[in-house]
């Protein structure tokens, strides 16, 4: 398997189990037959509501220790109602009091949005919100590097950064985001914010490879379309004997990025990560170059009420 290699000499294995959306009873299983059978890359989240699960799973792996902590990385987000200064810190603090760590390898600011501390998960009006006047980006990505500096963290990063926002963030700051966790897939390319990635060194990860065809009903399009039900995908997974979604986890390997596609079901942790030994060939990546139509499956509606200044989280 390939990895993305960072200035410190650490090394993030491509392919990862995601978390997100996977129930608290079944996330500790899933992350401990994942750690058991060749996983060594674990992504959370505060919001997602599962982390003392996953930390369950975690100590328990640890400490059989087949698996050392040290052989594992371990991604988690910063809620958005934690963007004050002296709020970072403590949010860092709960995630690793509830994964049962002493250090993160990962840690990333989960959206460019803030929300008032009270706010849990997403804002049902424009009261709920802190405006980026108030909750500036870089007040929290300096607290960020504090918690680098107190060594809670090995690394930081952002997600769901446009470019724009990324450019803005790197002129204030010494230290850039060393991640930008994005939506990325066939129909969701984006080569420009890959290329930009590329030569400022950042690195990237890509969210609902598959798809995310198991979100709320009311996160999805009307008639959306399927990822895994692409003809284009179908008839390239039939030719390597593989599944349509190890196709979507070795395309997005292949071009360099981290990938996390989750899965509670244990022979498809397996296939996941077997993914990694699939060869696309030139033809196949032509092929799927050709299905870029810019679609996204997570908008980010979820955030605009009338009034906030979120109407347009990606810039476009």
């Amino acid at each position: 398997m390939k990895t993305l290699n960072f200035k410190n000499g650490d090394k993030m294995p491509a392919i990862g189990l995601g978390t997100w959306k996977s129930e608290p009873e079944k996330v500790t299983y899933a992350v401990k037959h994942a750690l058991k059978n060749g996983y060594h890359h674990i992504d959370c989240a505060a919001v997602y509501q599962n982390e003392k699960d996953v930390g369950k799973a975690l100590k328990e792996v640890f400490t059989e220790g087949k698996v050392k902590r040290e052989e594992v990385w371990i991604t988690s987000k910063l809620w958005n109602n934690a963007h004050k200064k002296e709020d970072v810190i403590p949010a860092l603090k709960q995630t690793l009091s509830d994964l049962q760590l002493d250090y993160l390898d990962l840690y990333l600011i989960h959206w460019p949005v803030a929300f008032k501390p009270e706010v849990k998960g997403a804002p049902e009006n424009d009261d709920e919100f802190l405006s980026l006047e108030e909750v500036p980006i870089i007040e929290t990505w300096e607290a960020m590097l504090e918690a680098k500096k107190q060594g809670l963290v090995k690394h930081v990063g952002v997600s769901n950064f446009s470019i724009k926002k990324l450019k803005d963030l790197m002129q204030k700051t010494d230290d850039n985001p060393e991640m930008n966790q994005i939506e990325l897939h066939p129909y969701l390319q984006q080569k420009e914010m890959l290329e930009f990635c590329k030569d400022n060194n950042i690195h990237l990860t890509a969210y609902s490879p598959l798809g995310s065809g198991d979100r709320s009903d009311d996160m999805k399009a009307d008639n959306e379309p399927s990822l895994l039900e692409n003809d284009t995908i179908k008839n390239i997974a039939e030719k390597h004997n593989a599944s349509p979604g190890q196709i979507l986890i070795k395309w997005a390997e292949n071009r360099g990025t981290a990938v996390i596609p989750k899965s509670t079901n244990e022979g498809r942790i397996e296939e996941n990560l077997k993914s990694a030994e699939i060869q696309l060939d030139e033809d196949d990546l032509k092929q799927i170059a050709s299905l870029d139509r810019h679609f996204r499956y997570v908008t980010g509606e979820f955030f605009v009420t009338e009034g906030n200044s979120y109407e347009n989280i990606y810039d476009e």
